[in-house]
């Protein structure tokens, strides 16, 4: 679209987001792809493995149903992940878009969730060609500081095309609130130990 009186490009107006807070029994964080022979090549590999181990641990205060991807052949989900979860379901896949398989939509079915909360790499591949199925029928909130490509450039783009395509771009700590929603209680002070 063009500007008539300047002749200057400008970008469409970005899409209403879901204005629903997040719920705890309406949602399941997807853990795409932090593996072992993966993660070593990212950048800000510290902050997005910091950020997903919080994210899990999390998940294990208040119950929140996790499912773990693995693409082939790049090892196992890094260690300090794998220890903070509480049984996760998990899948392995060889599509670049864990809708592509089979396992994974499965999971989906079966848990019946509105809102899929997704961290994980490389955010302009396998996050993003994710979050972009996923926004047919859910809700998306992708964790940016919980994600992360190789290169920043790529990184940030994905970012910029999944909230103009209606994702929620959202933080760790915002999404550990937002799930509490109060203070007070047993799980916000087991969380208080996370974001110190």
């Amino acid at each position: 679209m063009r500007n008539k009186e300047s002749g200057v490009g400008f970008m469409s107006p970005l899409p209403t987001l879901q204005a629903d807070l997040l719920k705890t029994e309406e949602s399941l964080l997807v853990i795409i792809d932090i593996q072992e022979r993966l993660l070593p090549v990212m950048a800000e590999k510290e902050d997005i493995l910091a950020n997903a181990v919080k994210l899990a641990k999390f998940s294990a205060i208040v119950d929140l149903p996790v499912l773990v991807t693995e693409q082939q052949k790049l090892g196992p989900t890094v260690g300090e992940i794998a220890d903070a979860l509480n049984d996760p379901a998990k899948v392995s896949k060889i599509s670049f878009d864990c809708f592509g398989e089979e396992d994974f939509v499965r999971v989906l079915e079966d848990r019946k969730v509105k809102n899929l909360i997704l961290c994980g790499i490389e955010a302009h591949i396998c996050v993003a060609q994710t979050a972009l199925s996923a926004l047919r029928g859910y809700n998306v909130h992708v964790v940016a500081d919980a994600a992360g490509s190789r290169n920043p450039r790529n990184r940030d783009l994905a970012f910029d095309r999944l909230g103009r395509a209606g994702a929620v771009l959202t933080t760790t700590e915002m999404v550990i609130y937002e799930l509490l929603g109060k203070a007070g209680t047993d799980e916000f002070k087991a969380a208080l130990k996370l974001v110190k």
